[in-house]
């Protein structure tokens, strides 16, 4: 059964192609698509627009991660291999999405994930496939290299702030034998090194700025903020538009006797979805399309029978090391008032010092053992300590050094609780649910304490923090895993890319939905095995060649399914 359409809609309301979601890809779909004056555009936000101030300011995550203005505050189900913790899940809900609220790193992943990824049925997505996009998406600061692009929409640059603690543990991973990179991002992920940064003169560059901003300004582009999507509609098994509720009808109907009002959008060619690895499968279940037995627990009409949808959810899991130092750390700066706020002014005046701080600073792409082919775990280093982003710095000096298994074998689902597209959805992540998995995480933490005991390091450390001098064995070093441990904001695959073949592939190679006319997603969601790395920059590449295959498929007059 389809979704009924009113017959009475504004021509004005018709538009070529309808993007949901303004975030990582979706700016970048947008931009793209709208380049050419021949196709309107639509693009629907559920959050707002970025002008919060502390978004473009590169420490500003401590202040927009967990806002409920600007983040939907995901939080997961009780999760068994956390012993049954629940964990937040920042996602962003603002213009930019998610990339208005990272940690700004700039990471692609490995030449091996692609080339996986292209070896499960995936043509077109090998490493050699996908480098070009990654390339002309970038204005990269060092300049034009075999891996890299100038001239580009996001803005990619060096970190500035280096301090002798940074110093110092880049020293001792070379100690322990991890060998010094000046790029994560070229021929070799492997070593440790400087991350480079989603920035530009010192400010955060999103994809709203990179992309959104200047594609606002063309008249056949019309971009429609606080829009929640509630579903995609459908007339003879084609996407042919989308209904959505605003944001203020939505308050207004927290009153009794009122419901929000619904808005509908119509489009004659394609819908793309780019709602995240959250957003996007319950988008779909919402509309119909998804595993059978939930959509009719939920009394939601079947449209498309796909199994797939919320499956195969993967996320990188970190596990902190906090250590106390003999010297000052940056926790002593912010804690003071005084170089507070010498801290405000140099940022005021220059651009420049810890207001320019990324989420981390140093990162090694190691194995966890010498059998191991590539990378298989990242390490996250900070000049700082706390518990959470947003909850402030520790008391006392002290470095961060967090680890993550970069390919996690455990998979988790998202499944919608109801039929109400305003309540979020049960997000199960299913972390440490394999022997692998388990058996990587207490290997990681042995390689964290190796590369602290080294002689750069050692000296300037006074005490093992967290975990802690008393955690010593394997099954001590597990179980603390699963009580500290928290996600890196790395969620993908819960609409994983693949063939018909594969029962659980959502969409094919070119991104379109099984079995469904003109919708496509464009996001993380489609990865169908998580990157090593982090995931911005791969979401950016998404939604470049998404963008090309649509116009491509456009240009041929190619079914778009």
């Amino acid at each position: 059964m389809s979704s009924a359409m009113p017959s009475a809609m504004p021509s004005a309301s018709v538009f070529d192609y309808i993007i949901i979601g303004a975030g990582s890809a979706g700016c970048v779909v947008a931009n793209r698509l709208s380049a050419n004056p021949k196709n309107r555009v639509l693009l629907l936000e559920a959050g707002k627009p970025d002008t919060n101030p502390w978004i473009h300011v590169p420490v500003g995550y401590f202040k927009t991660m967990h806002n409920p203005a600007l983040d939907w505050c995901y939080v997961t189900e009780p999760d068994p291999g956390l012993n049954h913790r629940t964990l937040k899940w920042p996602r962003g809900k603002v213009y930019g999405g998610s990339s208005s609220l990272n940690g700004l790193l700039y990471i692609r992943g490995q030449k091996q994930d692609y080339d996986h990824w292209a070896a499960l049925g995936n043509h077109g997505w090998a490493w050699s496939d996908v480098l070009p996009y990654f390339i002309k998406s970038e204005d990269q600061e060092r300049g034009a290299m075999p891996f890299h692009g100038i001239g580009g929409a996001q803005k990619v640059s060096d970190i500035s702030l280096r301090r002798p603690v940074t110093t110092a543990f880049i020293e001792a991973a070379k100690q322990a034998g991890i060998p010094y990179t000046e790029d994560f991002n070229g021929a070799d992920q492997e070593g440790v090194g400087y991350f480079q940064l989603t920035t530009h003169k010192g400010m955060r560059w999103s994809t709203a700025k990179g992309f959104l901003r200047p594609a606002m300004k063309r008249k056949n582009l019309t971009v429609i903020a606080n829009a929640h999507t509630s579903k995609v509609l459908f007339e003879n098994n084609k996407a042919c538009g989308v209904e959505y509720l605003l944001a203020d009808t939505v308050k207004h109907a927290q009153k009794p006797a009122h419901k929000p009002e619904i808005k509908i959008a119509r489009c004659n060619r394609e819908v793309i979805l780019c709602g995240g690895a959250i957003g996007s499968p319950q988008i779909l279940q919402l509309s119909g399309i998804g595993p059978g037995a939930l959509l009719q627990d939920k009394t939601i009409a079947l449209q498309k029978e796909l199994k797939g949808v919320g499956e195969n959810l993967k996320d990188h899991l970190q596990i902190r090391a906090v250590y106390k130092t003999k010297s000052a750390t940056l926790n002593d700066e912010i804690s003071n008032p005084f170089k507070k706020f010498l801290i405000g002014l140099e940022y005021i005046c220059k651009r420049t010092g810890a207001m320019t701080l990324a989420a981390s600073q140093v990162a090694i792409f190691t194995k966890s053992a010498a059998a191991v082919k590539t990378p298989d775990i990242q390490f996250h280093f900070q000049p700082l300590s706390s518990d959470n982003p947003g909850e402030g710095t520790h008391s006392f000096s002290a470095f961060t050094s967090s680890v993550c298994q970069l390919r996690p074998t455990s998979a988790g689902r998202i499944a919608i609780k109801s039929a109400d597209p305003l309540q979020h959805p049960a997000i199960h992540p299913n972390y440490l649910a394999t022997d692998l998995d388990c058996h990587i995480a207490v290997q990681a933490m042995k390689i964290s304490r190796k590369i602290a005991s080294m002689p750069a390091l050692k000296s300037e450390i006074q005490e093992e923090f967290d975990p802690g001098a008393d955690v010593v064995t394997d099954d001590q070093l597990l179980q603390h895993a699963r009580n500290t441990a928290t996600t890196i904001y790395h969620p993908v695959g819960s609409c994983k890319m693949g063939a018909k073949s594969d029962a659980y592939a959502v969409v094919d190679h070119r991104l379109r939905v099984h079995g469904i006319h003109g919708l496509r997603i464009a996001d993380a969601s489609i990865m169908p095995e998580i990157v090593s790395g982090n995931t911005n920059a791969p979401c950016i590449m998404i939604g470049e060649k998404c963008a090309d295959m649509v116009l491509q498929d456009a240009a041929s007059h190619h079914p778009s399914s």
